[in-house]
């Protein structure tokens, strides 16, 4: 009984350890960060990609944010889910296709109030020739393949 319980206790501590590992598997990170350093506010106030600074930054599960000012960043956490890049960051296109694909922060759509972004401008072009038919496809796969470790290079 005391060995099982040595267990139990280990295992518990292991995972609380290791739960923001359960978290950041959500979003696509390089280097650390997400949308790879760049402001997910600036995306819908400048309508154009704009580089964060470490100075401004903030964790949201386990994910590290960086925005262009503190403005920015009181703004998300303050409502979070109003700026997160759809699909946790990955390529809004590959995810419509059913795989998860890094993105190019500069290849993004702000649409109905939400922001995707693309692996590259060439794959943003594609994506528009169909938004909502891709986001419908995303949608679906989303909830299947964001578990997946596996991204496109």
């Amino acid at each position: 009984m005391n060995r099982y319980a040595n267990v139990l206790i280990l295992t518990a501590c292991f995972l609380l350890s290791h739960s923001s590992l359960l978290f950041a598997t959500q979003f696509f990170e390089r280097n650390g960060l997400v949308i790879d350093g760049y402001d997910p506010v600036a995306y819908f106030t400048e309508m154009k990609p704009v580089k964060g600074s470490s100075e401004f930054r903030t964790d949201y599960q386990g994910a590290t944010f960086q925005f262009s000012s503190a403005a920015h960043r009181d703004a998300f956490v303050a409502d979070p889910s109003k700026y997160l890049p759809q699909y946790g960051g990955y390529c809004a296109y590959g995810m419509a296709r059913g795989y998860k694909a890094k993105i190019d922060p500069a290849a993004f759509t702000v649409v109905g109030d939400k922001l995707y972004l693309n692996y590259s401008e060439t794959v943003r072009s594609q994506w528009l020739t169909d938004i909502p038919g891709y986001i419908r496809k995303a949608d679906a796969n989303w909830p299947d393949v964001k578990t997946v470790a596996k991204v496109h290079e």
